[in-house]
């Protein structure tokens, strides 16, 4: 029975995985709210923290993973931007997977999405001053990355500006969108996958039965 209950929570895992390096495909530019227009945004995450919540932070880092292993091979950032990516849902995976661990209710859970936003936006300001901005200084210079932004964003005048009004809202607006979509298909989902992994395996008939 064990063993069944592994399995099934492997192929979930799996699957939750796969939804995951799909959606990370499909990014949105988020300029209409004045953000840098190498931001986007993708909802990557809302399998991620489905899979935090049902099987805890490991099965969250463990989707992370595989779809950033996956995006890697046709990464335009030397693997900078993938990285980056699987440390933020890291951050959003321990935080919010732990406080739910203890708390398992709709507060809870609220709680816990709130923790995992405000981690996403300090670990993302730090992958942003110390990945993807020396990545990109190596490609564009500072002063055009900084104009470009500044485009769109007229108080983003520096770099230190550009975290704290681009990437740090960017992530922040990131946390608060997946948080709410998790909302809207967790508890739905968790049912149907808890019922599946608790449902008794079906008896084999005998050999030579009919």
């Amino acid at each position: 029975m064990k063993k069944r209950m592994n399995t099934k929570k492997m192929v979930y895992i799996g699957l939750l995985a796969a939804v995951a390096t799909v959606l990370m495909y499909l990014e949105l530019p988020l300029t209409f709210l004045f953000m840098p227009p190498f931001l986007k945004l993708d909802i990557s995450g809302v399998p991620t923290l489905i899979g935090t919540f049902m099987f805890g932070p490991a099965a969250g880092i463990f989707i992370s993973l595989v779809k950033d292993l996956i995006h890697l091979l046709s990464s335009q950032t030397g693997g900078v931007g993938e990285l980056s990516d699987f440390l933020i849902y890291t951050a959003f995976s321990l935080s919010a997977g732990f406080l739910y661990r203890y708390h398992k209710s709709k507060k809870g859970a609220l709680i816990a999405c709130l923790s995992g936003t405000v981690a996403i936006t300090l670990v993302g300001a730090l992958t942003n001053l110390f990945l993807i901005i020396p990545f990109y200084s190596k490609i564009m210079p500072i002063d055009a990355i900084v104009s470009a932004c500044n485009a769109i964003n007229p108080m983003i005048d520096s770099i230190n500006a550009y975290v704290v009004f681009g990437a740090m809202p960017f992530n922040l607006i990131k946390g608060l969108i997946i948080s709410g979509l998790t909302f809207l298909v967790y508890k739905k989902l968790s049912h149907l996958m808890k019922d599946s992994l608790m449902a008794p395996e079906k008896e084999k008939p005998a050999a030579g039965k009919q």
